[in-house]
């Protein structure tokens, strides 16, 4: 049932069986069904409409916070960062496109005289998956400077709302149902010293560098923070520093990470995933709960039936 791909003419770049390790920073995964990546926002939201409504989206920035299970990946995943790159300075305020990097948006706050953005410098994903997940990090959080955020649903038409459309609480928001987020305007104090700013971004970002693994296949943090205390602390007090599932371990510099040797596949670190939340639940009665999104398909027998 693929006639609605063959009559399709985008653009951008169209393709079947795209593996997703490509695009996910764990670089695991099996493949997505359809994979579109759009030249520019027209071209995105006519793509939008074009598609059939029973064919899912999914929406991939930098695929920092993504595992996509060996089984693969229904439907189509629109890449957002080529065709959403864009930032736009009007007074304090910055409207900025969800492909667009989060240290590009704190860098260009910086630059431009305002403060309260360096914090994004130690976010590894975009703006919009940010603003999907309330991405936070050094006491700051994404919805604390939103203003307005701008979304496209399946008929690709474009809405604009206030904060007050959406509930958002730590690492959670929801918000009106298929709908996707484009851009957003946030709003930052005037009257910081350019250079300040970016020191501090850059000290920020050697704080991070120093208490977590750098340069190696992970998603960042895989746990959230259970109330009043820490995954990563939970975790090293079970003893699991280190501990491996296939090609992948819990890593010894800081114990939210999950790291990809070079060799695991999305059902080892899975697996590990699940091996985690079982022993620490077991030796002090915390469930974590997942930080990252887990998709597609996994045969039973590649989980050992625990799926």
């Amino acid at each position: 049932m693929t006639a609605w791909f063959e009559s399709l003419s985008p653009r951008g770049a169209l393709r079947r069986h795209e593996p997703m390790a490509r695009h996910c920073s764990w670089r695991a995964g099996g493949a997505a069904e359809f994979c579109f990546e759009p030249l520019d926002r027209e071209d995105l939201l006519s793509f939008v409409r074009a598609v059939p409504s029973e064919v899912p989206l999914t929406w991939v920035g930098l695929g920092s916070n993504l595992l996509v299970r060996d089984g693969g990946l229904p439907g189509v995943v629109i890449l957002t960062t080529r065709a959403l790159g864009g930032i736009r300075q009007h007074g304090h305020c910055f409207t900025v496109e969800a492909g667009v990097p989060c240290a590009k948006l704190a860098r260009q706050v910086a630059l431009a005289g305002h403060a309260g953005a360096e914090w994004f410098v130690g976010i590894p994903g975009t703006v919009g998956g940010a603003l999907a997940m309330n991405a936070g990090a050094f006491g700051g959080e994404t919805w604390e400077s939103v203003v307005e955020v701008e979304t496209v649903n399946r008929r690709g038409i474009t809405r604009v709302h206030t904060p007050e459309a959406f509930q958002v609480s730590y690492r959670t928001v929801r918000g009106p149902q298929e709908e996707w987020f484009l851009a957003c305007t946030l709003r930052f104090a005037p009257g910081a010293d350019p250079e300040t700013a970016l020191a501090e971004g850059r000290e920020m970002l050697a704080r991070r560098n120093e208490s977590q693994p750098t340069g190696v296949a992970s998603c960042g943090s895989v746990f959230r923070n259970p109330p009043g205390d820490h995954a990563g602390r939970l975790i090293e007090a079970a003893g699991l520093k280190g501990v491996r599932e296939g090609g992948c371990h819990v890593s010894l510099k800081h114990a939210n990470f999950i790291v990809n040797d070079g060799a695991a596949s999305a059902a080892d670190i899975e697996r590990l995933i699940l091996r985690v939340q079982a022993e620490v639940h077991a030796h002090c009665g915390v469930t974590l709960e997942p930080e990252v999104r887990i998709l597609g398909r996994a045969p039973a027998a590649a989980m050992g039936g625990r799926l």
